[in-house]
């Protein structure tokens, strides 16, 4: 008896005519038990089976639409420098499913390669499960038995999303909270899905000033181009705070972009219903009626197709400019051309956008008096780039958590998870051409882990035997430890120094911020 391949799960009603074999399967899938494409109805199959084609006529169309692709991107790309890389998931998806261009875009999103590509984001992201509480690890076995069904009410544009979880964060800065909206982990799936079919169609017409959430674009790029124009002589930033954007977008108006270049209506029916999601708090679902959430794949994507109205007025007024998500500095040459810029584009973000300018927060500055990013710059004319005070504070704020769990742990322990946050801290700082702020951290940790090192020994009879166990004179160690000082100044002070020296902290492990910013300096 000849053996059956095994299938995913979205290809359980894939055309009737593709032949699917187990090496086509990725690594990262659990495959479908034996026999579980026989649970499909055979009416609902045959409803999307498509003419089959000879693999050579298949390979040449597909050759064709390729090179026909490739052309329009050029075409849409020049002068922006969007095609110098391109998302990951996207490009796979695209690789995968070459020739499927010509397919409405519902049906692009439903395609085994896009799913795959999807799949594999979702679970590599993780994440926290949604309102029915499914984990990423879930996932493949509910579409094992759902996915006809839940591909079945895509196709046919009646699928409906569940609510979004609400959940509060605080902001970097502590002042006030960031609302987040969790989709399930289903929905997390269908909207990346979605996210690698509209990414290619948009992305190549955004502004060349747009950086965020964009593939091969990152922050140190807006930063770059931000230091560039203040090193031309645009010595004065118009920075536009937008109060609360994620929040207060306007479904209609960014309906209506979305709509220009997506003419599938199942698509558009699609966004517009992950749109109006409810949100659930407390077990009530509250409807909504604007803003698009953060918290799902496509809340970036739909938020620069929004913004990128306000990107092309701003070139067509002929400012120098960059925008980072909803973060955008216009640089001028005054503080009068500054003040006349913010109010116009508070007036026309207002009309045609209908979004609001958070006045307390955007203004008319000098650049090293405002941060973009993290990063702030000097005063000189070189305008190098340096951390923001703000950026070193939260860091300190961070580690002061972390330093807090420290007590009654061995100080390598402490150690080791200091490192994990102050190595990323520093790659993504690692364009700063300004050290100060570098050894300064440094300093103040090595204090700090003074500080822990004296709070563990606690009494002053132990406080005495370890500092003459580490090599202080009895009169020295004795009048150190019976001091009666705190723990902060007995940190910094010569006998701590000489009882728990730097190269003793080296040798635990610790990372020094300024030896890491340097050797990344001269590794790139």
């Amino acid at each position: 008896m000849e053996r059956r391949s095994r299938v995913l799960p979205w290809e359980i009603c894939s055309r009737a005519t593709e032949r699917v074999t187990s090496t086509d399967v990725d690594d990262a899938w659990a495959e479908v038990s034996r026999g579980h494409s026989s649970d499909v109805a055979p009416s609902r199959r045959a409803k999307h089976e498509e003419p089959s084609a000879s693999p050579r006529s298949m390979h040449d169309a597909d050759a064709d639409t390729r090179a026909e692709t490739l052309s329009r991107t050029r075409k849409a790309t020049r002068g922006t420098g969007e095609g110098t890389g391109t998302a990951r998931q996207t490009s796979t998806a695209r690789d995968e499913s070459s020739g499927d261009e010509a397919l409405p875009l519902i049906e692009q999103v439903v395609r085994r390669g896009n799913l795959v590509a999807a799949h594999a984001r979702v679970v590599r992201n993780g994440g926290a499960p949604g309102v029915d509480g499914m984990t990423v690890d879930e996932l493949m076995p509910y579409c094992r038995q759902h996915w006809a069904r839940i591909r079945e009410q895509l196709l046919s544009g009646t699928y409906v999303p569940q609510p979004v979880r609400r959940v509060e964060i605080p902001k970097p800065d502590g002042k006030g909270v960031r609302m987040l909206g969790i989709p399930t982990v289903l929905d997390r799936f269908i909207q990346q899905a979605l996210l690698q079919v509209l990414s290619p169609i948009f992305d190549p017409t955004f502004s060349d000033a747009s950086f965020g959430f964009r593939p091969g674009r990152s922050t140190h790029q807006a930063v770059q181009r931000a230091r560039g124009y203040i090193a031309t002589g645009h010595r004065w930033v118009v920075d536009v705070d937008l109060e609360k954007f994620f929040d207060r977008v306007n479904h209609d108006v960014l309906m209506a972009r979305v709509a220009r270049r997506v003419k599938d209506k199942r698509v558009l029916l699609l966004i517009r219903r992950y749109l109006q999601a409810g949100m659930m708090e407390g077990g009530l679902v509250s409807p909504r009626t604007e803003g698009t959430p953060q918290g799902g794949p496509l809340s970036p994507l739909l938020s620069n197709i929004l913004l990128d109205e306000w990107d092309r007025e701003l070139e067509r007024r002929g400012h120098r400019f960059v925008r980072y998500a909803d973060d955008c500095n216009v640089y001028v040459r005054s503080k009068a051309a500054g003040a006349r810029v913010l109010v116009s584009l508070e007036r026309w973000l207002t009309q045609r956008l209908r979004l609001r300018v958070n006045r307390d927060k955007s203004g008319v500055a000098r650049p090293w008096t405002r941060k973009f990013l993290g990063y702030s710059v000097t005063w000189d004319r070189a305008a190098r780039l340096r951390v923001s005070p703000a950026a070193v504070q939260r860091l300190k704020t961070k580690l002061r958590g972390m330093l807090s769990r420290g007590r009654g742990r061995r100080l390598a322990d402490v150690v080791a998870d200091l490192n994990l946050a102050t190595r990323g801290w520093v790659v993504y700082f690692r364009l700063a051409e300004v050290k100060a702020s570098f050894e300064d951290l440094d300093q103040w940790l090595r204090r700090k882990l003074r500080c822990v090192v004296w709070r563990q020994w606690k009494r002053p009879r132990t406080r005495l035997h370890e500092l003459r166990r580490r090599g202080l004179d009895e009169a020295r160690a004795r009048a150190s430890a019976f001091n009666g000082r705190g723990p902060w100044w007995n940190a910094g002070a010569s006998h701590m120094h000489a009882a728990v020296p730097t190269a003793a902290l080296r040798r635990l492990g610790l990372l020094s911020l300024l030896d890491e910013h340097q050797r990344l300096t001269c590794a790139s």
